[in-house]
């Protein structure tokens, strides 16, 4: 990871994107008074149950990439673009985009959409409405779309159960960590291509 080479997105401005979006999260549940659970059953129930969640949607997730057939087309391609942002940037400011985005698209996804939802529609609906438009707004390919949706009817599951927003974020920040550690470190795992040394000179 020494080699990195520039993204064409700074670190604040990343940042500040996803910070951005847990504010208009945050705007949207409160001018709509929208009712957030907040730690269900505790602080530390959450962050246990958080982790091992999220370890466990990973591992799951990885399981079913290696099922022949499944996936509808091939997510190497998808995989190398997120392997060429993420090697730009330093372990610090990877771990600061993974909590914000937890923190951030739970608040907008499960905490504004799927409360509000919830709040005129019922479960099924409202889980399944903020999942599809967590899932259609990390579109890059059918695949992709079909793997954030599922992930975001677990989470959105996950927080009817728990009635803990703090658990759900934690769960999301924890598996982006765990899923940027895994693709940078076994890149080869994705079919990824690593960034050499030589490449960099190329391809800045």
């Amino acid at each position: 990871m020494r080699n990195r080479r520039p993204s064409g997105i700074p670190a604040l401005t990343a940042l500040a994107f996803q910070g951005a979006i847990g504010v208009v999260g945050l705007v949207a549940i409160v001018l709509l008074d929208i009712p957030v659970p907040l730690l269900g059953y505790g602080l530390w129930h959450s962050l246990l149950w958080g982790a091992i969640g999220a370890v466990l949607t990973y591992v799951g997730l990885l399981l079913c990439t290696r099922i022949p057939g499944l996936m509808p087309d091939h997510l190497e391609r998808q995989m190398q673009g997120l392997y060429d942002f993420a090697v730009s940037y330093s372990p610090a400011v990877l771990v600061c985009l993974s909590l914000l985005a937890g923190i951030g698209e739970e608040l907008l996804f499960r905490g504004a959409v799927q409360g509000g939802l919830l709040v005129h529609t019922n479960a099924a609906v409202a889980v399944l409405g903020a999942s599809v438009l967590f899932g259609l707004v990390h579109w890059v390919s059918f695949t992709y779309f079909l793997i954030a949706t599922g992930l975001g009817l677990i989470l959105g599951v996950a927080y009817l159960l728990s009635g803990s927003i703090v658990l759900v974020m934690f769960w999301h920040a924890v598996y982006d960590v765990i899923a940027l550690f895994c693709l940078l470190r076994f890149p080869h795992w994705f079919g990824v291509r690593r960034i050499r040394r030589g490449d960099r000179g190329r391809q800045e």
